[in-house]
């Protein structure tokens, strides 16, 4: 497992859904370039999430051309099967929702064995204590801020209950991630309410200048953090 991915601080990732396909490898450059502190790669599946994204693939296509992070969210019914793939293609973190697995302890460890960082997320509609079982046993939480399946929606509000609620549980060690909305207006409140990795698609790839909007971004995250 990578040592730099429970590293404290806030962290910027960048969100290859927003990207241009077209020109991904040079979308990824430009934010590696100017600073992103990992990379969030959205795997969906079209049946968990009504939408068909990425795959092993590009995974393993990107791979080589960057040293960023690799934070894999599997948004999929069966993450057990694919994540063996998505290891061996180059990820160094795999999130599985906790809604998809009966038993969250066994996929821990099946994660554990692929010797990759583990991260468990939940939908808006899902309660926290869902994940109390294991939220000791992962290195990242990640809640979900919109409804999962498509990029550009607004920030659900309820959210910052749940990252609170959670910040409140985790070790110096482990991280907390937010998905979903955030801009240069909730940003701070998601870092307020305990945050610390910040994913974020069409504000840094819709913008002219991707980097100008990471930063700023992430100035606005480091302000509130205090």
């Amino acid at each position: 497992m990578r040592t730099d991915l429970v590293e404290p601080g806030i962290r910027i990732a960048p969100s290859v859904l927003a990207a241009d396909f077209a020109r991904l490898g040079e979308h990824v450059g430009i934010v590696e370039a100017g600073g992103a502190d990992l990379l969030h790669l959205d795997v969906m599946d079209g049946h968990f999430v009504p939408n068909l994204t990425i795959g092993p693939p590009l995974v393993k296509s990107l791979r080589p051309h960057s040293k960023l992070l690799f934070d894999t969210h599997l948004m999929i019914t069966d993450p057990m099967k694919y994540a063996p793939i998505f290891a061996r293609a180059g990820s160094d973190l795999i999130t599985f929702h906790i809604e998809v697995v009966d038993d969250p302890i066994h996929m821990i460890e099946a994660l554990r064995s692929l010797d990759v960082g583990v991260g468990v997320t939940l939908n808006p509609g899902t309660a926290v204590e869902r994940i109390w079982p294991v939220v000791d046993r992962v290195d990242m939480v990640l809640v979900m801020s919109v409804n999962p399946g498509f990029g550009g929606q607004e920030f659900i509000e309820a959210s910052l209950d749940k990252l609170r609620a959670i910040r409140s549980r985790l070790r110096p060690d482990q991280r907390l991630e937010v998905d979903g909305g955030i801009n240069g207006e909730t940003v701070a409140r998601a870092v307020a309410a305990g945050a610390d990795t910040l994913v974020a698609g069409s504000a840094i790839f819709a913008r002219p200048d991707p980097v100008a909007a990471m930063n700023q971004l992430r100035a606005v995250a480091k302000a509130a953090a205090g």
